[in-house]
């Protein structure tokens, strides 16, 4: 399965974490929405998988990747995409 599409929409608000969220297209025929690009404690960029609120509390992804290399592979095509977002 292969990114076809990446669409960053910025969240420009100050003192959030929460600094974009992306939409990805694999194999131009399935787009997973709300993928979060979050900035850690640290200053460090991650991505949070869509997700859903359980009855305790708890979020639970609703998709994620199985294996490492796809979501690292995912993860620097959204981070790629955010950051060609920024300089525009």
């Amino acid at each position: 399965m292969r990114i076809t599409d990446v669409r960053i929409r910025l969240v420009n608000k100050e003192d959030n974490k929460l600094k974009a969220v992306a939409s990805v297209t694999f194999d131009e025929s399935f787009v997973v929405h709300d993928i979060k690009v979050i900035e850690s404690a640290e200053g460090a960029l991650f991505i949070a998988m869509p997700s859903r609120k359980t009855n305790d509390g708890e979020y639970k992804d609703i998709a994620h990747p199985i294996k490492t290399e796809t979501r690292e592979e995912l993860k620097q095509a959204i981070l790629t995409a955010y950051y060609d977002e920024l300089n525009k």
